[in-house]
């Protein structure tokens, strides 16, 4: 097949699936990845992207179609990158987000849990309060275009509203793209954060150029008509400025209540995207660890203390540790502000850790582990220094997860009790999930 064949349209039937919504066809001897296509339908599809030993396809019409196939809530879905699954329900994107699981643990970790957990679960729209939309001024189009960036294609989505953002966000997408059309600088802003606290929401506009008094005049209006907080960043994570209000007397936060809790954090920090699945999580990880009063808890990649905090009511003494200084330090004011005098954090690049750190040999008789997708590799080979009876590892990427298993399981002397995965993006083919481990 020429390639220029291979830019037209093709009809077949799809035999399997990856974990993130794809359908997979052999055609022609070759693997044919199709998009928002499941198994057992007969698609017609057109290649985007030629790789070695596979070929990347948008769908393009369903022949026939799936019994498992529902109808998506956004008018956006299959051209958005935002979410892949909207094709299919909520529980049949869990399943394939526990087989993901399964499969990663039982190939890369060859372990396997003594019980499977039964999903987290909790709000499947309207639930992403962190984001960040990329903002494009596409004269071919005639407007700004505000939203997530396409499925097949390096350009930003024509779309109106959002499904997953917090309300009101998820319908302004379109007063947002009114908003920047009017500014000056509208080719020179890229992207808006989003920030949904308890207490307030946050925008930070991210400017490349200096906004005219008029165009401050227009966000601080946006701001005010809608009761948002509106930030600008004209640089690095230290150029934040609130242009409205003008001042604040509180920050934004949110609360873990079972704990009495309120952690309060900056527009661009690090928050969990699910509010209520993030309370379910800290909660069942606290569970697990199984907390004596006379123990001590080692929170790694502890960001703002989401985990610490709390833990910090169970525990003697908790230390938490982030490579991120912003981030520490707010976590100490967080500890402060939350009363609490029993807990410690401390800068550290965790990915560069020799065992040579004395908070290494301290022994420790609880950890939590909550990396970045990269996993934990290092902190993992010094376990038997650390020697924790038990560890909670929260995971966002469940290939990293199975290799870190496999290293705490068949080298480091621990039996992985119980795993599951832990619903915190609906929609999308992001695996968060969670693993209980105890020494042998």
């Amino acid at each position: 097949m020429g390639k220029k064949n291979r830019r037209e349209p093709e009809t077949a039937t799809i035999d399997s699936a990856t974990h993130d919504g794809r359908g997979i066809a052999a055609v022609s001897g070759k693997k044919v990845f199709v998009a928002g296509a499941l198994p057992g339908e007969t698609v017609e599809f057109i290649r985007r992207k030629s790789r070695r030993n596979f070929d990347e396809a948008e769908l393009l019409h369903v022949i026939e179609s799936s019994t498992d196939r529902i109808n998506a809530k956004c008018e956006a879905f299959g051209r958005c990158g935002g979410c892949s699954l909207q094709h299919v329900s909520e529980e049949y994107q869990r399943s394939i987000k526990e087989q993901t699981l399964r499969d990663n643990l039982q190939r890369i970790g060859k372990v396997e849990p003594d019980s499977w957990l039964e999903p987290m679960t909790g709000p499947v729209w309207a639930y992403r309060r962190r984001a960040r939309l990329t903002v494009k001024d596409v004269a071919a189009k005639g407007r700004v275009l505000v939203g997530f960036c396409e499925r097949h294609a390096p350009y930003i989505t024509d779309m109106h509203r959002c499904e997953v953002l917090v309300e009101p966000v998820g319908g302004l997408i379109d007063d947002l793209s009114e908003l920047v059309a009017r500014l000056s600088i509208r080719a020179r802003l890229p992207q808006i954060e989003i920030a949904a606290a308890e207490n307030a929401l946050a925008m930070v506009f991210r400017v490349l150029d200096e906004p005219t008094e008029e165009d401050q005049r227009h966000l601080i209006e946006f701001g005010n008509a809608h009761n948002f907080r509106i930030y600008l960043q004209p640089g690095g994570l230290d150029s934040l400025q609130l242009i409205e209000p003008a001042d604040c007397d509180e920050a934004l936060h949110y609360t873990l209540p079972e704990f009495d809790i309120t952690i309060e954090f900056e527009p661009i920090d690090f928050v969990q995207v699910n509010g209520e699945i993030n309370q379910r999580m800290v909660r069942f990880a606290i569970e697990q660890l199984q907390i004596g009063s006379g123990d001590s808890v080692l929170d790694l990649f502890c960001g703002i203390g989401n985990f610490s905090l709390p833990l910090a009511r169970r525990a003697v003494k908790v230390l938490g540790i982030e490579g991120e200084k912003n981030l520490v330090t707010r976590a100490g004011e967080n500890a402060k502000k939350n009363g609490l005098d029993n807990v410690d954090f401390r800068v550290a690049d965790l990915s560069q850790i020799d065992g040579s750190e004395a908070w290494v040999k301290a022994g420790w008789d609880r950890v939590l582990l909550d990396p970045a997708r990269s996993g934990a590799a290092e902190v993992v080979e010094r376990m038997r220094l650390l020697n924790p009876e038990r560890i909670v590892y929260v995971s966002c990427h469940p290939g990293t997860l199975a290799r870190d298993a496999a290293a705490l399981v068949h080298e480091q002397g621990y039996h992985l009790e119980t795993a599951g995965i832990i619903d915190m993006f609906p929609h999308t083919a992001h695996v968060e999930s969670i693993a209980v481990f105890r020494r042998n």
